[in-house]
């Protein structure tokens, strides 16, 4: 079956474009060129969404914020403009997964929707029950899920594969870099920035106090340990 990537782009030579690349690497293609349209169009079907932040309606991290909310396993990359460090910042607080600038390249546009489908993990089947459990948490690799106390925690694609990386990793530091390369895979053009990001996101879902992390915690300079203390 082919992952289907819903395209929010409200330029129609630029959608044009996208689509065509997409298409011609295998993907099912749905097109939208303003946020209500997407959000009519989204639906469990989806395999990763690309969202343009500039758009004539609601803007992308609107639409993110609801897509999100609603389909919590659904991929997202947010389209950004050259040099708007913040829409990057931005689009990954509203609880995208990756973003990627324009003007951008075929071959990188590929290599992002390609590294977040194997986060995704879409096509995987285990046959093993592999639980992971750090008191007040459980780890279920095979569902992709984290429950604290009876609690399922909402995550992100992107937030499942840090937190199965640091808790499967515990009591051992892990570098931003390595994180990087792990979750993101080796070719990833983006900012390290990303890494931070994402680990302020998932203490906001997981820790008590965010501000005085107990379980992800900072190594200064470095990165990041999952505590079992």
């Amino acid at each position: 079956m082919k992952n289907k990537i819903l395209v929010l782009e409200d330029e129609n030579s630029i959608r044009a474009f996208i689509k065509i690349k997409l298409k011609a690497l295998g993907y099912d293609v749905i097109e939208a060129k303003s946020g209500d349209e997407a959000l009519d169009k989204v639906d469990n079907s989806i395999d990763v969404a690309l969202l343009d932040v500039m758009l004539p309606d609601i803007d992308g991290f609107e639409v993110c914020k609801k897509i999100r909310k609603k389909y919590p396993g659904l991929g997202i990359i947010m389209i950004t403009a050259k040099g708007q460090e913040d829409d990057k910042v931005i689009g990954l607080k509203s609880g995208a997964d990756d973003y990627i600038v324009k003007p951008f390249s075929p071959k990188e546009l590929a290599a992002r929707i390609e590294s977040l489908l194997r986060r995704i993990n879409i096509n995987s089947v285990k046959e093993n029950i592999n639980i992971v459990e750090y008191k007040p948490f459980k780890l279920d690799i095979d569902k992709k899920s984290l429950i604290k106390i009876n609690e399922l925690i909402s995550l992100t694609p992107t937030e499942y594969a840090i937190i199965e990386l640091l808790i499967t990793n515990a009591d051992k530091v892990i570098s931003r870099d390595e994180i990087l390369d792990e979750v993101w895979g080796k070719n990833y053009f983006g900012d390290i920035k990303t890494v931070d990001v994402n680990v302020r996101r998932i203490r906001q879902k997981i820790e008590d106090n965010p501000s005085k992390p107990k379980y992800i915690k900072t190594v200064r300079g470095y990165g990041y340990i999952w505590s079992v203390d």
